[in-house]
């Protein structure tokens, strides 16, 4: 991932800012307690995999991915953060997750499991259809 960030320096000034974006998430998945750093690599990766247009960024010192307008359509919260029991993984007002007049746009995040993986891509596609 840093030898993508440095190609996207490489690339200019959209480019940079877009590898700056990248870098600040991944140090600040690094700063992370282990089992918050181990889920937040893997929402990264399910996220950067299946939403690639979206752009990784920080957002109020949290990992987030943005659309081409800039827009926060993604984050992930750390249990650190808070002092909270649970990491959560939320969808901003970018996000197509519109169901009738009542869904969900934050999901509490214990564990990773090929179920939660599963439901967490089917989030992101949603996201950005």
């Amino acid at each position: 991932m840093k030898e993508r960030a440095a190609e996207l320096r490489a690339e200019g000034r959209k480019g940079a800012k877009q590898a700056d974006g990248l870098q600040a998430v991944l140090d600040r998945i690094a700063e992370m307690a282990p089992e918050d750093r181990a889920l937040a690599e893997r929402v990264h990766v399910a996220v950067t995999a299946n939403a690639p247009e979206l752009s990784p960024k920080t957002w109020y010192g949290m990992p987030a991915y943005a659309n081409a307008d800039g827009k926060v359509v993604i984050f992930f919260q750390d249990s650190g953060t808070f002092n909270y029991r649970y990491s959560t993984l939320g969808f901003q007002d970018a996000a197509n997750l519109d169901d009738g007049d009542l869904w969900p746009v934050s999901y509490a995040l214990q564990k990773w499991s090929p179920v939660v993986e599963k439901k967490i891509v089917e989030l992101v596609k949603a996201a950005i259809a």
